[in-house]
């Protein structure tokens, strides 16, 4: 420790969650920023200036710049603000819809919108945050019993385990393969048949924040069958085999059915306007999200080892947009129409989120804290 931290720490106490600092004789000369750094090593620099930017940071009590010169002497409050990643394990009083709960396993129905566990971008307001206020003993179980994650953009059914031994025995469920996992999805084009998609999936190498097929990737099986069929779209039964990180979502993207709604999977110049009637063209425009939701869940229960599963209702949003599907007229064929998906894009045709912490089933390794290995 230098003779001016030593300084530092002794010239300063915490007042009301700000800190008073006595600039020390040898930083005079410096610039404000340059002589906060050196007191406060715990914070960098262009955090520093930013406190002092948003008007965190007095001088006699005055608002001063990055720039302004000390000379030894002055008094110094700066408003410390905590970073966002402190409180990712708050308890946050947030309604959850619980299908079932005991006290081994909580089994939650996801709505979109909320991203399971806290990462970049998403430190509050999570599944996570809300489980703890719920069942404040959460804290003692790694991950607040977290074992599997959807997207945020994804609704639909998951399973938390209130104990550590409960959370052991579900990833093991998870990894064995064993769980049994059926989503409901609304997809661009028409499915003929139903079928297997056996395609590895990996990061994809032009952007850390998707996954692609990729050969260098962990296996992963999609069994789809076809539930309606419409002229430009079709409902369909997705079954998990495996639980890869946006699995379905690229597995659809590879059959060029592409996700209806999907900002991240879909295709540039996806939505055949001329084959849509108005009502229909207005329902899709305003569905948000990737029509996607996970709507059976089934395991054995990690304490009577019996078999348990649970089914709930399609997501409202998602009935919607099949209505005005199934209220859809027949497309006239003097359009001679078809549904050309094109090539694969590079950038998504919606605003791109930050996708850090989603998707669909996130399974963990025993050792592994945050790093996804299974999802979808």
């Amino acid at each position: 420790m230098t003779d001016t931290t030593q300084h530092s720490l002794s010239n300063s106490t915490i007042v009301n969650q700000a800190l008073a600092l006595t600039i020390p004789q040898d930083l005079g000369g410096l610039r404000l920023d340059v002589a906060l750094q050196r007191l406060l090593p715990d914070h960098s620099r262009s955090r520093l200036q930013a406190w002092i930017k948003d008007g965190l940071v007095t001088v006699g009590g005055q608002a001063s710049t990055s720039k302004t010169k000390v000379w030894g002497g002055e008094q110094v409050l700066v408003q410390v603000q905590t970073k966002p990643e402190q409180h990712a394990f708050t308890a946050e009083n947030i309604p959850l819809d619980i299908v079932f709960e005991d006290e081994h396993i909580l089994v939650i129905n996801k709505p979109a919108g909320m991203v399971v566990h806290p990462a970049a971008g998403n430190w509050s307001g999570t599944l996570l945050n809300a489980l703890l206020f719920h069942a404040p003993a959460l804290k003692d179980v790694p991950r607040a019993g977290i074992v599997h994650r959807l997207d945020k953009d994804t609704s639909g059914l998951l399973v938390v385990a209130r104990t550590l031994a409960a959370q052991t025995n579900l990833v093991r469920q998870l990894q064995a393969r064993t769980v049994k996992r059926e989503y409901r999805a609304i997809v661009w084009g028409q499915i003929w048949r139903n079928g297997m998609i056996d395609q590895p999936i990996g990061r994809d190498p032009r952007s850390r924040t998707k996954m692609a097929i990729n050969r260098g990737g962990k296996p992963a099986i999609t069994r789809y069958e076809m539930l309606e069929r419409f002229s430009v779209q079709t409902y369909m039964r997705c079954n998990l085999e495996t639980g890869r990180t946006h699995q379905i979502r690229v597995h659809m993207q590879h059959l060029k059915a592409p996700i209806v709604g999907d900002p991240i999977y879909g295709f540039r110049g996806i939505v055949p306007i001329r084959a849509m009637t108005q009502t229909l063209r207005d329902t899709v425009s305003q569905f948000n999200r990737q029509a996607l939701h996970a709507i059976k869940l089934g395991f054995l229960h990690p304490a009577t080892n019996e078999f348990v599963e649970w089914q709930i209702e399609l997501a409202d949003d998602m009935k919607a947009l099949l209505e005005a599907m199934r209220h859809e007229d027949p497309r006239n064929d003097e359009y001679d129409f078809e549904l050309s998906f094109g090539g694969l894009q590079t950038e998504p045709y919606l605003a791109d989120e930050d996708y850090e912490d989603d998707e669909d089933d996130a399974e963990f390794d025993d050792n592994d804290d945050l790093e996804l290995e299974d999802e979808e």
